[in-house]
């Protein structure tokens, strides 16, 4: 039941379901979003990297 209730989920969240309009919270159309994709995927990476070697 989780992995269906978790598909749901993440549907609910869909970029096709985003309104248009001017507002604070761009969505994936404004490339400001990039630096912190990239930021969290480095400290998601040396996360697991000093998780790993910790062990």
């Amino acid at each position: 039941m989780k992995p269906a209730l978790t598909a749901l989920v993440a549907l609910t969240a869909a970029p096709a379901f985003a309104h248009s309009g001017a507002h604070m919270h761009p969505h994936a159309n404004d490339p400001s979003w990039l630096p912190f994709l990239i930021g969290g995927l480095v400290v998601a990476g040396a996360a697991g990297l000093a998780w790993t070697r910790s062990k």
